[in-house]
């Protein structure tokens, strides 16, 4: 089931914009936070660090989230034939 699920066409393109989405998201609520301070962008000590990890956890996100929203599709789309 894995291997059908990622080789579906769309998945990939799913995983991106969910990780995007979260990423963008994450940024804004933790900015959100800190009071709208434009500041805060700066204050990272390691800024690479922070992207690295919102890149990682913007791809764990996005692949969970469009692993399960595909293999519903297919089983859905399996009970029915």
């Amino acid at each position: 089931m894995f291997k059908k699920v990622v080789s579906t066409p769309g998945f990939w393109k799913s995983v991106f914009s969910l990780g995007l989405a979260f990423m963008v998201l994450f940024v804004l609520i933790k900015w959100a936070i800190e009071g709208f301070d434009s500041a805060y962008f700066l204050s990272f000590e390691n800024p690479s660090l922070v992207i690295l990890g919102l890149l990682v956890g913007g791809f764990i996100y996005g692949f969970f989230a469009a692993f399960g929203k595909f293999r519903g599709k297919i089983k859905k789309d399996e009970q029915r034939n």
